[in-house]
């Protein structure tokens, strides 16, 4: 494997490691909460975070709010 390619891949888990920890603490913080305000805290929590867009928020926003954690974490 190549430099670059170490340093893609070394930079493409960091993102996932940052993105997961995120999803977490709003998960645990607002496990229960309606859909519609763990969208804005997901969006507000990661806009630096690439590759999500609204299904995706919507989807982790929804599993958030019946109490599930889909970080794994």
């Amino acid at each position: 494997m190549t430099e670059a390619s170490l340093m893609r891949t070394n930079t493409e888990h960091e993102a996932n490691r940052v993105l997961f920890r995120i999803v977490h603490e709003v998960a645990v913080g607002y496990a229960g909460a309606d859909v519609a305000q763990v969208v804005a805290v997901l969006r507000r929590r990661l806009v630096d975070v690439p590759g999500l867009d609204d299904h995706g928020f919507l989807r982790i926003a929804e599993e958030i709010s019946v109490g599930r954690d889909p970080s794994g974490l």
